[in-house]
């Protein structure tokens, strides 16, 4: 008989929201890894699933979406993780945010899991830096007017990622609550030096805006973003959950893109859901996938006049990347907290 090789003990790192705030990573530095992974999943080195969903009987109070993806270009042989993030939209009445995440990140040698970490932090600045990514290739270089409907967590990261790359002259911020659109322009006004407008509509955000990101917290769709909002040469980045986009909106746009074609078929919920279903997006009217633009498989924007509208639903992809990000730094600087595994 072999003797088995003795047992040596396994550990993971536990990085939780106060840890990861004092690693002081920057937005530059979230969106150099985004922007890095789309051109590795547009050359095929990712393994990417759309995510799934989990809907509990809690009377629609939110629901689970579980993301699950693989980065073969990170570290020695690559990392896989998985994330679940809730999409509670009551939970500004209990003071908590929308999204509450946990990612964990594993060695796709072994399957020994690396990390447990609170990803609220890498759901928002993912969020913000795909935007700011689809922002540097397919908005017009001049654009000088930003439009924002939504308030929740992941739009700090839209505006202040957008505001670093484009020399804006106004950004406009609106959502449903107005204490909510008042505190949200509050917040902006002390990390930036662009003026920063509330407006009490989304039409009035949106129209002659060159960016348009609506990241509304919609129950029922409802058509706030429509062509007579979109300008020529506008870039427009819908995502929320549910649609807030009219059914005739892609008749006006010249271009749509999407972060991968598989996921936007995927599921119950998005912004373009309907579109999809009902074929108005299909493969045939399909311009690109974003990775495609970034590895110059397809070209970006070609014409100033252009109106470009990018659909990106959040890869796991993403959240890999920016998780590998935040555990790398927290190794260095030994943060966090290790777990005994067994």
């Amino acid at each position: 008989m072999h003797a088995s090789a003795p047992r040596r003990p396994l550990w993971l790192r536990f990085l939780s929201g106060p840890d990861i705030e004092e690693l002081g990573i920057t937005s530059g530095e979230v969106i150099d890894a985004v922007e890095g992974v789309v051109a590795a999943h547009g050359r095929g080195e990712t393994v990417f699933e759309p995510r799934v969903h989990l809907v509990p009987d809690n009377g629609g109070a939110g629901h689970f979406n579980v993301l699950r993806g693989h980065v073969s270009s990170l570290g020695d042989h690559g990392v896989s993780g998985v994330k679940v993030v809730g999409d509670f939209h009551p939970n500004y009445r209990l003071g908590l945010p929308s999204e509450l995440a946990l990612l964990t990140l594993y060695d796709p040698a072994t399957g020994v899991p690396q990390a447990v970490i609170d990803a609220t932090f890498v759901t928002e600045a993912r969020t913000g830096a795909m935007t700011a990514v689809g922002a540097r290739h397919l908005a017009r270089p001049g654009s000088r007017v930003l439009g924002h409907a939504g308030a929740r967590g992941t739009a700090f990261s839209n505006v202040t990622m957008l505001d670093s790359l484009f020399d804006l002259d106004e950004i406009r911020v609106t959502s449903k609550r107005p204490e909510s659109r008042e505190e949200f322009a509050r917040r902006l006004a002390e990390h930036t030096d662009t003026p920063v407008r509330v407006t009490d509509s989304v039409a009035e955000a949106f129209d002659g805006a060159d960016i348009l990101v609506e990241a509304t917290r919609l129950t029922e769709p409802a058509p706030l973003l429509h062509p007579g909002l979109v300008k020529s040469g506008a870039f427009v980045v819908p995502y929320g959950t549910v649609s807030a986009v009219s059914h005739d909106l892609l008749d006006t746009v010249d271009k749509v893109v999407v972060d991968d074609w598989r996921e936007a078929r995927s599921g119950r919920f998005g912004a373009l859901r309907h579109h999809v279903d009902t074929g108005r997006l299909s493969a045939d009217t399909l311009h690109a996938e974003l990775g495609d633009i970034l590895t110059g498989r397809r070209p970006g924007r070609e014409d100033e006049r252009e109106r470009i509208l990018l659909w990106h639903r959040g890869l796991s992809i993403l959240d890999v990347a920016v998780g590998h990000l935040v555990l790398e730094r927290a190794r260095s600087a030994d943060a966090g907290t290790l777990l005994r595994y067994r």
